[in-house]
């Protein structure tokens, strides 16, 4: 028989965003002031609490509210609110005499390290988390607690058992069909440490794909940062589309959509998509809209024409020779195929969300799935599982067809991730050991 060891109350796989405002809310819970705090610990593969770090340009900012943070819409009074970060660093009357809802990303980013700092010796960074199974020396019946692998940068690993697990890894960077990425093909989500580290003056030609936010945000960058270059943007449609940031179309990141959401029809449901896509998916802001065009027309008036914006059209398939990138340019407007020769390549092309079943494993069998293949989903956040598994597992992230379009967005985290301790800590059994 097995020996007598410690079992955790929760484990979490990743520690961005949303499992650092699971610790806080964990922190905060009506239990740990009771004196019954949970026991946890987070696994995170990255060297230290990072988010989209390349995507941290000078001149971005946020596209939620600062209220939105990991705390203040389930806490007001949190200590781990932005308000709370701006008054330990001192600027909160410059921050409100800015008269400004969004700050930029580095200053949020600074936020979430500050907030990180009071969970450092209950993360543990520069491992892997390889996969979820059945305890060691488990007997017959139904699992209590599963053991989560852990692999080390030395390549050792090693096992923690606990009897819940939060699964947030985070998405995972989309190319182009037909496209892959090397020393001049990049995605967005290595942008700014790979330009960084190149030589500016080997840039004289630069291609930027996709529609969103990301794709219009490098544009304006790299066209600001290298003045001598030529700039392509390669569209799908025509032009960018503007985020709908107004009052009404707001609601649908409210709290209480996720219920309209999760509990609704399939035809509610397919409306929700149909006409709430265009406040997050393949859509760029306003202001920086109106930043790029007002560039393109200044390069026509100066007659230098730096900036190009090649419409309905796909790069298909890029050939490198020597240092420069060949891309097929597909017009969806003549069908017609053309090169398009340029130094470096960006796409930013999105993201594929989670697939939990890889870390699953065999205990994947366990997950129930809906008519589409998809894993089914509590409200809670937690898998549906059958009754061999009662471990609970639960997914930050991966949910939107049973949560809506807030279920993996900062604009819900701090009350997503407050429903997720509710449950955790209603689910929580003792003795603390097994054997």
């Amino acid at each position: 028989m097995e020996t007598e060891r410690e079992i955790l109350d929760i484990v979490g796989v990743g520690f961005g965003p949303s499992n650092l405002s699971l610790a806080v809310a964990l922190e905060e819970h009506e239990s740990a002031r009771r004196g019954e705090p949970v026991a946890f610990a987070f696994f995170e593969r990255q060297p230290r609490l990072g988010w989209h770090r390349n995507m941290l340009l000078p001149s971005a900012k946020m596209q939620i509210s600062f209220l939105k943070d990991l705390a203040t819409f389930r806490n007001p009074a949190s200590r781990y609110s932005f308000i709370s970060y701006l008054h330990e660093r001192g600027r909160l009357p410059q921050f409100v005499n800015n008269q400004d809802f969004f700050p930029t990303r580095l200053e949020f980013h600074d936020y979430l390290e500050w907030a990180e700092a009071g969970f450092a010796d209950r993360v543990t960074y520069n491992v892997e988390v390889t996969g979820i199974r059945r305890p060691a020396g488990a007997g017959p019946g139904p699992l209590e607690s599963v053991e989560v692998v852990v692999r080390d940068t030395r390549g050792e690993t090693s096992a923690v058992r606990t009897r819940n697990v939060v699964v947030s890894t985070g998405l995972v960077p989309r190319m182009p069909i037909g496209i892959g990425r090397d020393d001049r093909v990049w995605h967005s989500s290595e942008f700014l440490e790979r330009f960084r580290a190149m030589d500016p003056r080997r840039l004289r030609r630069i291609a930027v794909v996709g529609a969103g936010q990301s794709a219009a945000e490098i544009v304006r960058h790299v066209y600001d940062e290298l003045p001598h270059a030529e700039v392509s943007a390669i569209l799908p449609s025509y032009g960018y589309s503007i985020a709908d940031d107004t009052p009404f179309a707001n609601q649908v990141f409210d709290p209480a959509a996720t219920d309209e959401y999760y509990f609704g029809s399939d035809r509610s449901r397919e409306a929700f998509w149909r006409y709430h896509r265009n406040t997050n998916y393949s859509v760029v802001d306003d202001e920086v809209i109106r930043a790029l065009f007002q560039r393109a027309y200044d390069d026509e008036v100066a007659g230098t024409a730096r900036l190009r914006f090649v419409n309905l059209a796909r790069a298909e398939q890029v050939k490198r020779i020597g240092d420069e990138v060949r891309i097929s340019v597909h017009s969806l407007a003549t069908e017609q195929v053309s090169d398009l020769d340029v130094d470096l390549l960006v796409c930013a092309t999105g993201y594929d969300v989670m697939d939990p079943a890889g870390l699953l494993g065999d205990l994947d069998v366990h997950c129930l799935r809906d008519a589409e293949g998809r894993h089914r989903v509590e409200r809670d956040y937690r898998l549906v599982t059958s009754p061999e598994l009662r471990c609970g597992i639960y997914l930050q992230g991966g949910t939107e067809h049973t949560h809506g379009l807030a279920s993996s967005l900062l604009s819900n985290i701090a009350v997503r991730s407050g429903e997720i301790a509710d449950s955790l800590v209603g689910r929580r059994t003792s003795p603390q050991t097994v054997s």
